[in-house]
């Protein structure tokens, strides 16, 4: 078993992080600073499921490495749990 982690945004994510996971991680921050998003108090709850990284924020935004790609995706919670 593994232990997730929380951090708030712009703080550096977890070195453990897939270096895909950590780039979308900043790419996410990156946009949400670009259109002046507010995200004071927000934070980034990493969890693992079978052993693979699944980061979500505060938002609904939801990343996950992709099974035997070095490549992260970005989607959100709902769509997320809509295609399981």
């Amino acid at each position: 078993m593994r232990l997730g982690t929380r951090w708030p945004v712009g703080a550096a994510a977890p070195a453990s992080l897939p270096g895909a996971v950590r780039a979308a991680v900043s790419a996410v921050e990156e946009e949400l600073e670009a259109t002046g998003q507010a995200t004071t108090g927000w934070g980034w709850t990493l969890t693992y499921l079978e052993d693979r990284p699944i980061v979500d924020l505060d938002d609904g935004t939801r990343i996950r490495l992709v099974p035997g790609d070095d490549a992260a995706l970005i989607t959100t919670v709902e769509l997320d749990a809509a295609q399981d």
